[in-house]
């Protein structure tokens, strides 16, 4: 890649979007949330203390379940969370990134989010490492990072579908104005 194509995909260019004003719009929200599964991760919602709000709406709706079915239910609920909370981070990124002033960032959104999710929820695992009702999981870190994968191949399957309507939208008025 010559120096000067190089240089374009990294610098902003004159149709960029201005990139001061509109950073902390661009990123905020993915700070926001990041703080958010972070206070998540300490001992305020581990397993311990969920289990005292969720295992007993799980025992109203089955009543006849084992303590084993419950503890079953209860870890896919948890999963669950993980799940929908990086999907959810995955996304915001990705929000931020398909606006960078980046080209670069902008041309790889998918990638660079998926890396930052990936990064955030090995970092949020080390964090409960010091957290006494809580545990390391390298296990979980790859759930978080399928939540965000999930997230991010809907959010591409949302803005093809998007792109196509437009193309569509714009054949027909084309069509409407030939005839």
């Amino acid at each position: 890649m010559t120096e000067e194509r190089l240089r374009d995909r990294i610098q902003p260019g004159p149709k960029d979007p201005p990139a001061k004003h509109s950073r902390l719009i661009r990123y905020g929200p993915v700070v926001v949330w990041a703080a958010l599964i972070f206070i998540g991760s300490s001992d305020l919602l581990s397993g311990a203390h969920t289990g005292s709000f969720l295992l007993g709406p799980l025992r109203w709706l089955f009543p006849s379940a084992s303590p084993e079915t419950l503890a079953f239910l209860h870890l896919l609920i948890r999963k669950a969370g993980h799940l929908t909370e990086y999907a959810i981070l995955a996304i915001l990124a990705a929000r931020a990134l398909r606006t960078s002033s980046r080209v670069l960032l902008r041309a790889r959104w998918f990638w660079w989010a998926l890396l930052f999710v990936f990064v955030y929820a090995l970092s949020d695992e080390f964090h409960q490492s010091f957290v006494p009702s809580r545990g390391a999981s390298f296990h979980d870190s790859l759930i978080d990072t399928v939540g965000g994968f999930i997230g991010l191949v809907l959010l591409w399957l949302w803005h093809r579908r998007k792109k196509k309507d437009e193309t569509r939208d714009q054949r027909v008025s084309k069509a409407t104005v030939v005839a």
